[in-house]
């Protein structure tokens, strides 16, 4: 039997402890969220019910102590939220069914925001992924892998919560919707990233399709493959293109064809 001596036990114990655990990364790394809270101004798509707060008290009982409770009430659609695959694609994950494992991971966030300002309706396609991997005039960045979430950031959310700059419309109801101006995916970037086999594909926009899409095929193409969306996702720019670990995990509803989200980035203290 090998005999274990003291200074082996000491040396074995400080390097240990030199080596940061989980936690001491999480306690030190900066959290940045990625939500939009939920209220009034909230937008939702023209059609959905919008969110309502209703106060149930908000006083000093007889007691003496004081109580807040609420009722809360609010399409699936709207704010900062996640669509299940079923949201379009009969038979795939609802909500619920999501396995956890696929609504965390790296992040990878691809700036189009130069293309969006030009023209409120374009598309990111296939050449906006090619050219974000290459690096065109900048750095290259690093190839999207398997089990990535993509984000997108077209500037949309400097418009938040502004309904005519962010939609393209004031209007409600189905007399809105082909008055919708906003960037989204092109189904063969869809197609791409399907055959990256991503995890999750996020905008700050209000759909990943763009405003004038009137068949959805994005949103098709996405959850044919089990791939969900975040949509609205707020405060990409303070996001590095590469580096953030994303955990995004929306209301858990039975059954729902989305919900939503919570969806926050965790950005490594540097030099770890």
């Amino acid at each position: 039997m090998k005999r274990v001596t003291a200074p082996l036990v000491v040396a074995t114990f400080l390097a240990a402890c030199a080596r940061p655990s989980v936690t001491d990364l999480l306690a030190r790394a900066t959290w940045v969220d990625l939500t939009y809270a939920f209220d009034s101004t909230t937008i939702y798509w023209p059609t959905a019910k919008p969110f309502k707060l209703e106060v149930v008290s908000a006083q000093r009982t007889p007691a003496g102590y004081y109580y807040a409770a609420n009722n809360i009430a609010a399409a699936e659609h709207g704010g900062t939220h996640l669509d299940a695959p079923v949201h379009f694609a009969e038979g795939k994950h609802t909500t619920d069914q999501l396995p956890l494992a696929q609504l965390v991971g790296p992040a990878f966030v691809i700036d189009v925001s130069s293309k969006a300002e030009v023209d409120r309706d374009s598309r990111i396609v296939p050449a906006d992924l090619g050219a974000w991997e290459q690096g065109g005039r900048g750095a290259a960045h690093a190839r999207i892998p398997e089990g990535a979430i993509v984000l997108f950031r077209t500037g949309w959310g400097s418009r938040w919560p502004d309904r005519a700059g962010y939609l393209g419309t004031t209007k409600t109801g189905p007399a809105a919707v082909p008055e919708l101006h906003f960037p989204g995916i092109h189904p063969d970037a869809a197609r791409w990233l399907v055959q990256r086999q991503v995890h999750d594909v996020g905008i700050d926009t209000p759909s990943i399709d763009y405003g004038q899409s009137s068949t959805f095929d994005t949103h098709r193409t996405l959850f044919a493959a089990d791939i969900p969306a975040f949509e609205n996702v707020g405060h990409l720019s303070a996001l590095p293109a590469t580096g953030a670990f994303v955990i995004a995990l929306p209301m858990k509803i039975r059954g729902g064809s989305g919900g939503p989200l919570r969806i926050v980035a965790v950005l490594p203290e540097r030099g770890t």
